[in-house]
């Protein structure tokens, strides 16, 4: 009885039910566009920190860089021969640590055995420097200027010239200036650190043999810029390195041009058993706060940066889109989801003004209350499951609308103090610092099973509370409202 009642009514009054469904659907789709939209925040976020800090990485130790003493200079220093005569080409480089201080290689075996700590791998970041072309030298030449006149005997006839002093005409110099990045990584440990971001796609990664083998992995953005292909040679501060491998970063791009075999890299910058970065992976990903104080109480004079560190110090577009998302985003959704809510319980108690007669005639016939409230709870509760299925296909269109069109967004990471694995530290010059830390990520909103069973409880909880209002006015009327109300 019930059932046939309740699909009866709702058949009689199918636009107040529409109208009651879609209020509450476009409530729903909010909510579900608005949290798609935070979870590829999230993971375009974790994307950021993962392509700059490691797969499986937790945290970092670094050292902060000293201030140079007085008297002492950090600029540049190149060195040629300029004392030949003819033209000849010319190159110097100059390596130099980058990141931080440098650390006692030591510090690794020291940090791995902290408490809490699973493995940690130390690093080398260089930044090269290499300055090549060629003199010229000029030439020295005397001007002269001659006049005469000449005729046919006479006193007018003859020729005379003075020299003038000589001038240096041609020379010069043409230099080319290219700076890139090297890391020194533990060839043992490759899934630890800068390398574990990388994925060789040509060409084969370090073996445990090629501790100190002068091989190198190139990224795939610096081999297309240099032309390098597996077996391509170069040469870093006069030492000669073959490339054995490129690699693509998994996730958006990689601030490191050459990965070289830490022995070798602590050779070229003259950091003999130094490293500028150590790579911490925890044994539990919840206790990585207390791992931070554990390694900072015991190791003094380093910083611990952590990957929450890291993620307070994205700013650009993807920092602003995340805090609309997340803050604007959520209030704009509870005052929808309010409003929505609102007004059907508005509509359906203004409907269940309307069915007075209706109501007071099932009463006069022995229907309980609770019958009557029922019936009004359960049309509400129906026209809340529409509305969620409509919420449900508008929200979910919305997110693929927004997967399909991909926006870019640009994250930037700032300076946490430390040094390493965050700023590229001195040497790398602003405007290669500023290229490292922007990225571009594709927004993507991905529609998680947990968002469609929220919705779901949304509509359901938006039927209830529109019943419950209908159903307790309702409940409250007499047989005799229905007789005052025959004309």
């Amino acid at each position: 009885m019930f059932g046939i009642y309740l699909k009866r009514e709702l058949g009689r009054r199918k636009k107040a039910a529409l109208v009651i469904a879609l209020g509450l659907a476009l409530g729903i789709a909010l909510v579900i566009t608005v949290n798609s939209v935070s979870a590829g925040m999230t993971q375009a976020q974790d994307k950021v920190l993962k392509s700059l800090y490691g797969l499986g990485t937790d945290m970092t130790v670094t050292k902060a860089r000293t201030a140079p003493t007085s008297g002492s200079s950090g600029g540049p220093n190149f060195k040629f021969d300029a004392k030949s005569s003819s033209s000849s080409t010319q190159s110097s480089d100059r390596v130099q640590t980058q990141g931080g201080q440098a650390l006692k290689s030591s510090l690794v075996t020291k940090v791995a055995g902290q408490k809490g700590v699973e493995s940690a791998v130390g690093a080398l970041s260089l930044n090269v420097t290499k300055v090549d072309g060629s003199f010229t030298q000029g030439k020295a030449k005397s001007s002269t200027s001659s006049s005469g006149s000449s005729g046919q005997g006479g006193p007018g006839g003859g020729s005379s010239s003075s020299g003038g002093a000589p001038q240096v005409q041609g020379g010069g110099a043409n230099f080319n200036v290219n700076s890139y990045s090297v890391v020194g990584v533990d060839v043992a440990h490759q899934g630890l650190g800068p390398l574990s971001t990388m994925k060789v796609t040509s060409g084969k990664t370090f073996t445990t043999a090629q501790t100190g083998s002068k091989v190198a992995v190139v990224s795939k953005s610096y081999a297309k810029e240099k032309k390098y292909k597996v077996g391509s040679t170069f040469k870093i501060s006069g030492t000669k390195f073959t490339v054995i491998g490129i690699a693509t970063p998994d996730s958006s791009e990689s601030d490191t041009d050459v990965f070289v075999p830490l022995k070798a890299a602590q050779t070229l910058g003259d950091a003999k058993n130094q490293v500028t970065t150590i790579y911490v992976k925890a044994t539990d990903s919840k206790q990585i706060s207390t791992v931070k104080k554990e390694i900072t109480a015991n190791i003094s004079g380093t910083t611990v940066t952590t990957s929450a560190d890291l993620a307070s110090t994205v700013s650009g577009s993807l920092s602003t889109a995340s805090s609309l998302a997340t803050s604007v985003g959520k209030w704009l959704s509870i005052a929808v989801l309010a409003a929505a809510f609102l007004v059907a319980a508005l509509l359906t108690s203004s409907a269940v003004s309307r069915r007075v007669r209706e109501f007071g005639t099932l009463k006069a016939l022995g229907w309980p209350s609770r019958n009557v409230t029922r019936q009004v709870v359960g049309e509400s509760i129906v026209n809340g499951l529409i509305g969620g299925a409509l919420g449900i296909a508008l929200g979910v269109g919305a997110a693929y609308a927004v997967t399909a069109i991909s926006p870019k967004l640009t994250a930037q990471l700032g300076n946490t103090g430390g040094g390493g694995g965050v700023g590229g530290g001195p040497g790398g010059g602003p405007g290669r610092q500023a290229s490292q830390n922007t990225l571009e990520i594709a927004l993507s909103a991905p529609v998680s099973l947990t968002t469609i069973a929220l919705a779901v409880g949304l509509a359901v909880t938006g039927g209830l509370i529109a019943g419950a209002m209908g159903g307790w006015r309702a409940s409250r009327m007499r047989p005799a409202d229905a007789l005052r109300s025959v004309s």
